[in-house]
């Protein structure tokens, strides 16, 4: 049984195989289109910043407290 995927950047579809070797992008263009949006920040992973931090001090946190 093989495998068939989307390509992330076109939607192609694409064996999941040693016969896609790009994969799971469709062909090198577009895993150089993909490529190309990480380095332009196009694509973010969100992280947790210090303002959405729990304060120890803050009520929410005495209430969790034994």
């Amino acid at each position: 049984m093989n495998r068939t995927v989307s390509c992330p950047r076109c939607g192609a579809p694409v064996p999941w195989g040693a016969e896609s070797p790009f994969r799971p992008f469709c062909s090198e263009r577009c895993k150089m289109i993909d490529l190309g949006a990480w380095a332009n920040e196009e694509y973010r992973v969100a992280v947790k910043g210090e303002d959405e931090e729990t304060d120890p001090g803050s009520a929410e946190s005495q209430r969790d407290a034994p």
